[in-house]
């Protein structure tokens, strides 16, 4: 019996609890020695707080990074994002070039968006240079939709900002209820006159060096009602926020299909409307963007090596196939709407359990991370910076010897965005 994993959960999910009992281990609670833990980010808070004085052995592992949340914020997401693209300006790195209008050419993948109450005053120059946009206000620790409204006038900012005194707009300064403002997407792709966005999977086994990968079975999130962009509908929420936990409740809710799309089915769908080689480009900026996101936060993520996660990517796009990054969720519901909801997600934790735990063996943090091609299920390797580091060390060996670079080498030798041998 030694030799067995020894498991515990504190999230009641059977997709979850499932696939670690025909796994044949062996399940204990959270006071006993484990080897497993699943947990919710309220318990990783505890294991990780300095108070606790917890420290993991090498046989141990979590689902969380200790401070997901400079990811997962949406406020820290913004920041960390912005500090990414100051800093390769500085290096002056192609990435951050900006074309004539002082718009970044390859970083340009998230809405402009500010901090409130900090930022009301740059929020407000910004409305001024375009008075007709839509904003969408969200509360930064918050998921599902909720506390998320539509404004396009200064006045309902200033109301709201009135209306919350007495606990929200004050609080933020204690990092209670702090408040994200960005430019609204009234411009979505629609497919049967309904907005949608992408529900992606991104798993994330270390940062330094930065290794992740893309689960090919994400699915598209449909709105129950017809967009429109009239004002008359901006309290409509069932017009604009696909999260389900709001469209659930809707009059024309499906419970069969449940409002979803399989992302194979939107890649069919836009290669016969649209063509090959545009989808093939929007699917590689979307890989593109999750990539630069995880760099982003990379250098300031506590790269635990107990750790690992699975991120819920939330990408919209827009009617000129343009992607764009609306937030990374540390916990992706495990809640099953449909039949194939269910088996997507059984799938997706068995998948992520074969990466994560090599031969389903007791784990040892010291691995070295690379799990062999046939674990990966319907996972696929996103980015390894290792080998992309030895591949450019390589090619600049090549190059200074005065060796033809071939095929493999002459792919994105400045290392810009349009050219995807930079990130695989």
């Amino acid at each position: 019996m030694a030799g067995k994993v020894k498991w515990v959960t504190d999230i009641e999910k059977s997709v979850l609890i499932n696939n670690f009992e025909k796994r044949d281990w062996i399940h204990v609670t959270e006071n006993d020695d484990w080897n497993f833990y699943w947990m919710s980010i309220q318990t990783i808070r505890n294991v990780f707080s300095v108070d606790t004085g917890y420290r993991l052995t090498d046989e141990q592992m979590v689902n969380h990074f200790p401070n997901h949340y400079e990811l997962t914020r949406k406020d820290l997401m913004i920041k960390n994002i912005k500090r990414y693209r100051k800093d390769l300006e500085k290096e002056s790195s192609p990435l951050a070039e900006k074309d004539e209008n002082g718009k970044y050419t390859y970083l340009d993948f998230v809405p402009v968006t500010f901090m409130l109450p900090a930022d009301y005053n740059l929020f407000v120059e910004e409305y001024r240079k375009n008075p007709s946009s839509t904003w969408i206000m969200k509360p930064c620790g918050k998921a599902q939709g909720k506390g998320i409204f539509l404004i396009n006038k200064l006045s309902q900012i200033k109301k709201w900002s009135r209306d919350s005194r007495t606990s929200t707009f004050v609080a933020a300064n204690s990092g209670k209820e702090a408040y994200v403002i960005s430019v609204y997407i009234d411009n979505p792709l629609l497919i049967g006159g309904k907005k949608f966005d992408l529900r992606l999977y991104v798993l994330v086994t270390t940062y330094r060096p930065l290794k992740c990968y893309m689960y090919k079975l994400g699915f598209c999130r449909f709105c129950t009602v017809k967009y429109t962009p009239s004002t008359s509908e901006l309290d409509n929420m069932f017009v604009h926020l696909t999260n389900v936990a709001i469209q659930k409740h809707g009059d024309d809710y499906n419970h069969v299909h449940g409002g979803k799309w399989t992302v194979s089915n939107l890649r069919l769908y836009l290669e016969s409307t649209r063509g090959k080689e545009v989808t093939s480009r929007l699917f590689d900026q979307i890989h593109w963007i999750v990539v630069q996101s995880l760099k982003a936060v990379a250098p300031v993520m506590n790269n635990d090596k107990h750790c690992f996660e699975c991120y819920g990517y939330d990408i919209i796009i827009d009617d000129k196939l343009k992607p764009w990054l609306i937030e990374v969720n540390a916990s992706p519901s495990l809640t099953s709407s449909t039949a194939n909801d269910r088996i997507l997600k059984y799938n997706l934790i068995n998948d992520t359990l074969n990466i994560v735990m090599p031969n389903g063996d007791i784990p040892d943090c010291r691995w070295n991370r690379s799990p062999p091609r046939e674990a990966l299920g319907n996972y696929q390797v996103l980015y390894d910076e290792e080998q992309a580091q030895s591949e450019n060390a390589e090619r600049d060996l090549r190059s200074r010897s005065g060796q033809s670079l071939g095929s493999k080498g002459s792919k994105g030798s400045a290392g810009v965005r349009p050219v995807a041998a930079t990130w695989k």
